[in-house]
This record gives C-alpha cells, structure tokens and sequence, in this order.
C-alpha cells in the first residue's frame, strides 16, 4: 500500500521577495482546456475538439497576513507579465518520508488587491487576484508543464505541444 503526497508546508515569493511566516495561503492556477464537441458524418458520436487553453485563462490568487507594501507599489503595472511570483511547497509521502519538491513560477500583474475588513485588535489579511500570461511547473527539478501564453509556448512532459503550430504559421 502506498500513501500519497500530502503538501507538508509552503513559502511564496514576489520577485525574490520572501513571504515565508507572510502567505497565509496561495490558490494555484488551474489548468483548463476549451473542447467543444464536433461530431461529422460516420462518427457514432461526438467527440471533443480542444481550441487551446481555456477562456478563463491561468489564475493565481494568494492571500498575505497583513499589509504589504511591495504587492501595493506593484498595481497597475502595465506590462502584462510584469510581476514574477514564485510558489514552494514541500509533499511527503508518510508511508515511506519521501520529500517532493514542488515549484510554481508564474508572471502576470495583479487584478486585484482586496484590503479586507480594518478592526482595531483583529486579524488583517490581503487577498490578490493575479492573471498569469506564464506558468511552469517544476517538480523535483524536472519542468512538466511550461506555458507562455504571449510567445506561443505549450510544453507539457518535454514536448512542445505547439511547435507544429508555430512552424505552420511561420513563427
């Protein structure tokens, strides 16, 4: 019997900035595809086409445990991969205390900022909605996912699932 790897504890930086005892907790992107189902003559059913990357595109929401300047000096940023956000997390396997090592690296810029409630002798935290143009996965220092939105990028396992595209449209 194997157990599986449970995330064991976290860190988060914003463009080197170390948030470690700051992020409270952080929502990775999800990754999601838009199908749609086509079905032609001599097929006995539908089958879903894949149009690329879903409509809802790459999101990072992270939440901090108070107030911090360097994320407020950050909105409004124009470039839309303006800021570099970086996720760490630490999965163990109980049965066996294997350590995975987890790495999230995104750049977007933030939608944005939620200050949350202010009350003298109460928790404070921020909550920061970021769309991300970048995204790669990396475990145990293996890439496993990388995509670029603005450069055409889509490489899932070591290969690149766009190049044929790419070579197609003359790029």
């Amino acid at each position: 019997m194997a157990l599986p790897h449970k995330l064991k504890n976290v860190n988060f930086f914003n463009e080197g900035y170390n948030y470690l005892g700051q992020a409270k907790s952080v929502t990775l992107p999800s990754l999601g595809r838009k199908m749609e189902s086509y079905r032609g003559g001599g097929m006995n059913g539908p089958v879903k086409i894949d149009f690329g990357m879903s409509d809802d595109g790459l999101q990072l929401e992270w939440t901090l445990g108070g107030l911090d300047v360097t994320v407020l000096k950050q909105f409004g940023i124009t470039n839309a991969s303006g800021v570099m956000l970086r996720f760490a997390g630490s999965f163990q396997q109980d049965d066996t205390a294997t350590d995975t090592s987890v790495e999230i690296v995104v750049r977007g810029r933030h939608e944005t900022i939620e200050m949350g409630d202010a009350a003298p002798g109460e928790d404070t935290e921020h909550k920061i909605t970021t769309p991300c143009t970048y995204y790669k996965l990396t475990v145990d220092g293996e890439v496993v996912i990388e995509i670029d939105l603005l450069n055409f990028i889509e490489k899932v396992g070591g290969v690149d699932r766009l190049e044929g595209q790419r070579k197609a449209l003359g790029m």
